[in-house]
């Protein structure tokens, strides 16, 4: 599958905003956009951002929802489809499938200080749900799912390197964790307002109903 490999701080030069792509470096002076808040490329040095149009601008907060989740766009249209079909407004709906991704969760647990992190370890099969592992990251979790980290010295003894880098995180409400057991928990589905993304989803939401 098609997937962006390259510089993951140029991603976020060009949104012009913050999408938490490199983990811990996003949160200090080393980000990017801290020292460098213009687009990409030799010509976008020094320069302003131009004026965009209404369509330019939903198709921006597209990319910056699309690349927070680390998703492709078909990806995020199929996300988008099954938003529609559910009882109440598409755009909550789109935010709460995408943060019940199981790759979502696992890097919001601090399993993962990244979300490509918790990607790649999702495909490998790190975790399980409900007793059964689980190796699709579009997988979506519900309320009351256990997930875990296998039980494999390699793999735990990785994750406990990474959860002591994210010790100093905060865990949503919605969610628990156990870090000695490596074990969290599913309290109930996101609110709304329990959910933060660098984007309007509305505009999303305008820009696929077109």
């Amino acid at each position: 599958m098609a997937r962006y490999t390259g510089p993951r701080c140029r991603i976020c030069r060009r949104n012009g905003t913050k999408l938490f792509l490199k983990g811990q470096k996003c949160f200090g002076a080393k980000c990017i956009l801290e020292r460098r808040n213009s687009p990409p490329g030799q010509h976008g040095i020094g320069k302003r951002r131009k004026k965009t149009s209404n369509y330019g601008i939903q198709l921006r907060e597209k990319q910056k929802l699309r690349n927070y989740y680390g998703m492709l766009e078909k990806q995020l249209k199929i996300f988008f489809k099954r938003a529609v079909k559910k009882k109440g407004v598409t755009g909550d709906n789109l935010l709460r499938m995408l943060e019940l991704r199981l790759d979502n969760i696992v890097y919001r647990l601090g399993f993962a200080s990244t979300k490509s992190m918790a990607r790649q370890w999702v495909c490998h099969g790190h975790f399980i749900v409900n007793g059964k592992r689980v190796d699709i990251p579009s997988y979506i979790v519900k309320e009351k799912d256990i997930i875990e980290v296998v039980a494999k010295e390699k793999v735990r003894a990785r994750i406990k390197e990474t959860l002591e880098i994210t010790a100093s995180w905060e865990v949503p409400d919605w969610l628990s964790i156990d870090r000695k057991a490596m074990k969290g928990a599913i309290l109930k589905e996101p609110e709304k307002d329990d959910i933060t993304v660098p984007a309007n989803e509305q505009l999303v939401v305008e820009l696929y109903s077109r």
